[in-house]
């Protein structure tokens, strides 16, 4: 118990600080509402899941490894959130004359999905953080899977509540107010390309 609490702590430190995916939720969210906003984090958890099993595995060392696919994963990861930040903002004005149809829900889990894989990297820290909270005499794949449910329900848990805000913003917000909230939450999915293709630039280094 005393080093699940302890992990626990670190998670909820690591997650302290809003990156892409956080981004990502506010602006789905504010346009399409939480419940529309939650498929964007089940895509996000998702990836999460994999890249957690990817590490359990003893993929992580491969991936590191792949320079390579770790670049083009990483380019298109940052091409398809600024290309949907754009469109977003572009589509803004339009939604002051006339209601704008919501976003489809497989395209919310995609684009969750995407931003999450965009950083393979994450099986990496996942191989790093686990070994840390895991007793080598006792059975492996119990106390992963432990670290792995904590983990995720930690991050649907912040995901809910970024969406929760900005879901309730968006709906007490009309004309003007609504027009630039619809033009941040394009701005926050460029944003979350940028720092995308900031943390690959330090990778690189």
């Amino acid at each position: 118990m005393d080093i699940w609490i302890t992990y626990v702590a670190t998670v909820l430190l690591l997650m302290s600080t809003p990156g892409p995916s956080q981004l990502l939720m506010l602006s789905n969210s504010a346009t399409n509402g939480l419940k529309r906003g939650l498929f964007t984090a089940a895509g996000d958890l998702s990836a999460n899941l994999l890249q957690m099993l990817a590490a359990g595995l003893g993929l992580a060392a491969i991936i590191a490894a792949s320079g390579t696919a770790l670049a083009v994963i990483k380019c298109l990861g940052v091409s398809y959130l600024i290309f949907l930040g754009v469109k977003m903002i572009v589509k803004a004005e339009r939604k002051t004359t006339r209601a704008a149809p919501q976003a489809n829900r497989k395209a919310l889990w995609i684009q969750g999905f995407v931003t999450s894989a965009a950083n393979p990297k994450a099986v990496v820290f996942f191989a790093a953080l686990f070994p840390l909270f895991i007793d080598g005499a006792l059975p492996f794949w119990p106390q992963f899977a432990i670290l792995s449910v904590t983990y995720l329900t930690l991050d649907g848990l912040f995901l809910t509540a970024y969406g929760g805000s900005a879901s309730w913003l968006a709906a007490r917000l009309k004309g003007p107010a609504r027009l630039w909230l619809d033009r941040i939450g394009g701005s926050f999915m460029i944003l979350a390309a940028v720092l995308l293709g900031l943390k690959s630039l330090q990778d690189a280094r």
